[in-house]
């Protein structure tokens, strides 16, 4: 009885996981348009990023914090991170090869002034946790004693409606103390 149990549980979390080209289908799909922060009493599980008087001041607003918007034909995802504000980011969701996207890359173009190459995790990601990896072969400052996001974790809610967007930052190879996390609501 507990094999039985096991392979099922194996069975469900293989099905959950997602491969690059159904994960960036996905993300094309359910991303596109304007996030505003969520108010501050649901910023839960984060490290006071929203705090920043930058972003403080967004929150719980129709202001927009995150958009996302399908470029270059459907080749690319580009995500803009609290634009208009000091801590303004962006990053580009693209395949290694649009029509076979054998990988899911991401470049995350920081206010912290590096840019991060990331590769799509299929074993840690599903359609509600999608998992980018700082990518150590292309990227010198992934291998780097430099503060820089290390993670790009985006988790989707309520129906594709909410977004905690989590980008975790390494310092000196380590995993830092704080790290932009925040809540979004698409408007």
């Amino acid at each position: 009885m507990r094999k039985l149990f096991a392979l099922g549980c194996l069975s469900v979390a293989l099905l959950a996981q997602m491969g690059p080209k159904e994960a960036y289908e996905h993300m094309v799909k359910v991303l596109p348009g304007e996030w505003k922060l969520s108010p501050a009493s649901q910023q839960k599980d984060t490290t006071g990023a929203h705090n920043h008087p930058a972003v403080k001041r967004l929150l719980g607003t129709d202001k927009v914090g995150m958009e996302y918007k399908v470029i270059g034909r459907g080749s690319a995802l580009k995500e803009e991170l609290l634009p208009g504000t000091v801590r303004h980011m962006v990053t580009m969701y693209h395949c290694d090869d649009f029509k076979e996207c054998n990988e899911l890359r991401a470049t995350h173009y920081c206010a912290k002034q590096n840019q991060p190459s990331f590769v799509f995790n299929t074993k840690k990601s599903t359609k509600n946790r999608l998992v980018f990896d700082c990518d150590e072969e292309r990227s010198e400052v992934c291998d780097s004693d430099e503060a820089h996001v290390h993670h790009i974790i985006l988790e989707l809610s309520k129906g594709n409606r909410h977004l905690k967007a989590s980008y975790i930052v390494y310092k000196d190879g380590e995993r830092a103390n704080t790290h932009s996390i925040y809540h979004f609501d698409k408007k």
